[in-house]
């Protein structure tokens, strides 16, 4: 049977989010997590649906891409395990992101986030596709108890969406997520096994942010996305926020906690690494000019 790109439409995110929570597993490479999806979904539904893509054999799903990009010059991508060196989706994956026509990518400068040892990756640098800057995953195991976060932690639900939505601003400098954003966030499918976490100092502040996300019982979960406030830095909360994050997912029932990061955000690295996360190799996007 022929590989089939689709576009899955609203009604079949949920096909497209079950099988990314599928494919989540310890030691897996990394790829496409159903909680970028849950993060994306910030934007509604028909958003998300629009930017999705899937590569299906026999109406079953092998791989599944989000325009993660308002420009569409950003693929990321998840492979089925069993189908990672398959060479016929490989190939149709390849031919389907350097075609503007076949409506994954645009023409000019474009860069597809794959997993590492995937045969897409062999084909897209054997075509001149060149290594973009290095990002850093890192992991924490959650077989072990997670330390105490050492501060107020508050589970945030729709009441207190301003909050969460007010510190995340205060925390990336062209952040545009506002409480509208998080409702729309909040009514997606990934988020019936995510939480938002705000964290207090001793002033009853809120000063840093999180969002998790659960792939299933004894699953990878993510941490997407997390920030401190910028007027309350330099005072652990990132770390704080972080091992908040990591025992959240652990009540989920999620085996480990996953977050990346440029690597060049030396400090975010620290960070994480500070509250017991281990470094995973870098990856890398992988991009063409032309």
């Amino acid at each position: 049977m022929a590989i089939v790109l689709g576009k899955p439409g609203v009604d079949g995110l949920s096909k497209a989010v079950d099988v990314l929570r599928e494919w989540q597993h310890d030691g897996a490479p990394w790829q496409l997590h159903p909680g970028d999806l849950g993060w994306f979904w910030r934007f509604g539904a028909g958003a998300t649906a629009a930017a999705v893509r899937t590569w299906s054999r026999d109406g079953r799903i092998l791989a599944v891409g989000l325009l993660d990009d308002p420009e569409g010059n950003l693929l990321r991508l998840a492979i089925a395990p069993a189908a990672q060196r398959d060479e016929e989706l490989a190939q149709q994956l390849v031919q389907d992101m350097t075609e503007p026509e076949r409506g994954v990518l645009i023409a000019g400068r474009v860069c597809v986030e794959a997993p590492r040892d995937a045969l897409v990756q062999d084909l897209l640098l054997a075509d001149g596709w060149k290594p973009d800057e290095p990002w850093t995953p890192l992991r924490l195991d959650l077989t072990e108890p997670v330390k105490d976060p050492g501060m107020r932690i508050a589970d945030i639900g729709p009441e207190h969406a301003h909050v969460f939505a007010a510190v995340l601003r205060a925390s990336f400098d062209r952040s545009t997520f506002t409480d509208e954003r998080w409702h729309a966030m909040a009514a997606g499918l990934p988020f019936a096994t995510a939480r938002c976490l705000v964290a207090y100092d001793d002033q009853d502040n809120a000063v840093a942010a999180v969002t998790v996300w659960s792939a299933g019982p004894g699953q990878p979960g993510l941490l997407e996305p997390m920030g401190v406030h910028r007027e309350h830095r330099g005072h652990g909360y990132g770390k704080a926020i972080t091992l908040a994050a990591a025992a959240a997912l652990q009540e989920l029932g999620s085996s480990s906690a996953l977050v990346y990061t440029p690597s060049s955000n030396v400090g975010a690295v620290a960070t994480y690494r500070s509250a017991g996360f281990q470094r995973l190799p870098e990856i890398r996007d992988l991009c063409r000019d032309r």
